[in-house]
Parts: structure tokens; sequence; C-alpha cells
């Protein structure tokens, strides 16, 4: 087949290996890839062909400086790493169409509501969809209403930031811990953290963001990876997350959910969205599994899945290049565990051996 050029953004995230060789060990064509990031980091050469600065996502000129990589390096499809990018692209995917890029993003109003936290819960409650309880706060003493509201302290809960990604902007508090429990029983990136404490970081704020505060569940995490067409779901795949840091699995095993299968298939065909997909649950103390979040993009994880015979990445590649799509064969079972693995360069940039 002929070889084509897939851009990546966020390039320099923990998680880019996995997910570049996903596109790379492909099986049937040369991908050529080329990476984004906002920072200049040398070892992101050692994985991608090629390598472009950028702004952040937060400055007017990023979309521009999208298009540019596309146009200059002739890129076929760009694939968007970060949550925060979705709405930007969406908006503005249209004036990559004459340059000859397919942007991997849904379209419609289905993706606003679920890259908002607050949104997605507010539609899953109108819509019948067992949630935890929940409350929103923009100030302190809404936050203070909202945890007794919720139950605590006999309840322990979870705070999210309505936009946060990437373990950004949650915290988990449980009267049962102490201070002293998290110091010896939590590792410094834990989640958790004390009501006082809590209430002390936000009264810091200048601006307080708008908050989320949800009974935490205590049960296992799972997620449910998926390729959707328009909300017709065409590959889907659940995985246990056994061990978890800063939101990212450690150690992950493919496993199938009915129950998480039926929700997912609900809301991502009410939402009608397209692309790949990665929907979060955790389980109640009855053992249902209740949808956390959506993030309609990929997921940090997807290499496990395509460990498992399903390349999700690569396959939303082959969808909007309007190629046909294989049947494939689940392998339940297969089993991800993270280790670190070193890129060295030298202080020009030029990689280093060992």
């Amino acid at each position: 087949m002929n070889s084509i050029t897939v851009l990546l953004t966020a390039a320099g995230s923990p998680s880019s290996p996995g997910l570049i060789q996903c596109l790379k060990n492909n099986g049937e064509r040369r991908v050529r890839v080329v990476g984004t990031d906002m920072k200049v980091d040398a070892t992101i050469n050692q994985m991608v062909d090629c390598f472009r600065l950028v702004p952040p996502v937060a400055d007017p000129e990023y979309i521009d400086a999208l298009k540019q990589v596309c146009f200059d390096e002739k890129v076929d499809v760009l694939i968007p790493g970060i949550s925060q990018e979705l709405s930007l692209l969406q908006k503005r995917r249209g004036e990559f169409k004459p340059i000859g890029t397919k942007v991997s993003v849904s379209d419609g109003k289905g993706l606003l509501i679920a890259n908002d936290k607050i949104k997605l819960y507010q539609y899953m409650k109108a819509k019948g969809f067992k949630i935890p309880e929940f409350r929103t706060a923009n100030t302190v003493d809404e936050f203070k209403k909202a945890c007794t509201e919720i139950g605590y302290p006999q309840k322990a809960i979870c705070v999210k930031m309505r936009n946060g990604s990437g373990s950004r902007g949650i915290r988990l508090i449980d009267s049962h811990k102490s201070r002293f429990d998290i110091f010896v029983g939590e590792k410094p990136n834990s989640f958790y953290t004390t009501y006082n404490d809590m209430i002390s970081m936000l009264e810091e704020a200048i601006d307080m963001p708008e908050l989320m505060i949800m009974e935490m569940l205590p049960g296992k995490e799972y997620s449910v990876d998926l390729l959707a067409d328009h909300g017709n779901v065409i590959y889907m795949v659940g995985r246990e997350s056994n061990i978890i840091n800063a939101s990212i699995p450690q150690e992950a095993t493919l496993s199938p959910d009915k129950e998480a299968y039926e929700i997912s298939k609900k809301i991502v065909g009410d939402l009608k969205l397209d692309g790949n997909v990665d929907l979060d649950f955790k389980y109640d103390s009855d053992g249902h599994p209740q949808l956390m979040e959506i993030n309609p993009r990929l997921a940090a994880t997807l290499s496990v899945i395509a460990a498992g015979g399903v390349n999700l990445l690569y396959l939303r590649v082959k969808q909007l290049l309007g190629e046909d799509l294989p049947e494939v064969q689940i392998r339940y079972g297969v089993k991800l565990k993270r280790r670190y693995y070193e890129l060295f360069c030298d202080k020009y940039g030029i990689p280093i051996k060992l």
C-alpha cells in the first residue's frame, strides 16, 4: 500500500512511544510520523520521523501552526493527543481540507458534551444513566456545601476541575485517611488530600475554576476503548486498570464487561461521537460499572489494545482515508506492564546508544 504521513500532537507525552509504535507496526504500509509539541526535546526525534515545535494550545496561533506543519510535511492524517485542542480543531477542521489533511475529531455538539465533565454528567442525568451523586462549585462556600450534601465526611469524595485532563485538577478526599496516613501510605503522586488542605488550597485561588464534587465509588477502574462512525460502534475493547499512576495505567488487562459495553454503545450513539473514544468507568458497591468520564480522543493505553489484536489508532487512520476496515479477533487476557525505557542524547541533541 502507498506510504502515508500522520501527524501526532503532544508527541512529548509519556504515552507517545506506544502510540507511535501503533502507527509504525501496522502490518500494511510505511507510516511516516510527524510529531509536534510545545517544548523542544531532542529525544523526541528518536521516536518520530520529523519533529516540529508549535505554540501551546492556548496560543491563538496554535491551529495556524498545525496547518503550516501539515502543509510543509504533506500530512495525510492529523491525530490530536490532548483534550483541549479538540474543540479548536472541530471549529477549523474545514481549513485543513485544501491542504489534503484529514483531521481526527468528532463533529457536532456531542463532542462538546463529552469533553466537558459537568455537561456530560448533566446530560447523563437527564437521559437516565446511573451516575454517582455530584454537585458543582464556583466558590469555596459552594464547595463546602457540596461536600456536605454529597455526604462527606461519612462518604469519600472526588474533586475534579471541569476542564482538567491528564490527572490535572483531581483530588480524592477520604475522612478515614489522616494526613499521616497519606504521608506514610501514599506515593507523592497520589491524588489523596485532606478536606482542610483542599479548602486552604482553594482559598489561595485568585479565580477559582469551576469544580465538580462527586461521591467516590469503591470498586475497580475499567475502560472501554472504541472506534465509532458517527455514533455507530465499529470496534470495542474493554480493559481493567490494575495499577494506575497519574491517571495512566501501569498494569492493565483486556477483559469484556457486557454492562459497560452496553452503556458505551448507548452514549456514543446518543452523542454521535466519531473516531477514537475512551470511556472510563468505576464500579459501585454492587459491582456495577458507572461511567466517570469520556475522552473523545486517543487513550494513553491503546498499545495494549493493539497487542490484543485491535490497532484502534491505525484503524482510525484507515477509516479517515476511506479504506475498507478488516474483521478483527480480540485476544482477551492480554496484559500490559509499563516499565521505564530511557532515551539519551548529547548536548547537541545527537542520539547516544548504550
